[in-house]
């Protein structure tokens, strides 16, 4: 009797552990170019491995390959969620080269455009392919009624992947996180200010409750 409950006992933590480790989600950071995507991911990845993922910059298309920080263990209100954050390009139906002229030479601004258009199809082959839910990430003092911003959401619907709708730059006096509110009231949107580090306890609390 002693064997017999050492054994059951013995394949009861084996089971714990096979279903404890699954792999860690794969979440996804999308939205166009210049909405903090990258500076929402760093501040995650700082906050809560010490790391940073990728460079942020004003320039448009300054992420021009989807980059993935794994293992991120974030812990709020009592729920725990491990995901790999992948920071992804920022998509746009055209990247044009003369948006870089002010900022660099000819070629080098050439050079961006094509790696930047390079990087939108890296960006939707992942929201196709492999990720596992998405952080939608946008400016709140500009429009969120654009082509590329209801193309990607009828994407990730399509898909059935869950989404959290991030207002960002709250921090800025043109804001408006209503306005984003009504353009997507199908989905639950948390104002931030990823650049000050506003809000980021409810961003926190909302991706460990919607991605565990």
């Amino acid at each position: 009797m002693g064997l017999f409950t050492e054994l059951k006992d013995s394949i009861s933590r084996a089971t714990d552990r096979l279903f404890s480790e699954q792999e860690p989600k794969r979440i996804g950071i999308y939205g166009p170019p210049n909405a903090g995507k990258t500076t929402l991911a760093n501040r995650i990845a700082r906050d809560w491995t010490g790391d940073a993922i990728g460079t942020e910059s004003h320039i448009p298309h300054e992420t021009r390959r989807a980059r993935r920080k794994e293992n991120v263990e974030i812990e709020r209100n009592g729920k725990t969620v491990t995901i790999d954050i992948v920071d992804t390009p920022g998509v746009t139906t055209k990247v044009d080269y003369e948006e870089f002229t002010d900022e660099m030479d000819e070629d080098d601004a050439i050079r961006r455009s094509r790696e930047a258009t390079e990087g939108v199809a890296e960006a939707m082959h992942w929201l196709r392919e492999d990720v596992d839910g998405v952080i939608y990430v946008l400016d709140s003092a500009e429009d969120p009624i654009t082509q590329v911003n209801t193309m990607l959401i009828g994407i990730i619907e399509s898909r059935e992947l869950p989404v959290l709708i991030f207002a960002n730059k709250i921090d800025l006096d043109d804001s408006s996180v209503k306005r984003i509110e009504d353009a997507f009231p199908q989905h639950k949107t948390i104002p931030l200010s990823a650049k000050e580090g506003e809000n980021m306890d409810e961003v926190y609390g909302s991706i460990a409750e919607y991605f565990g």
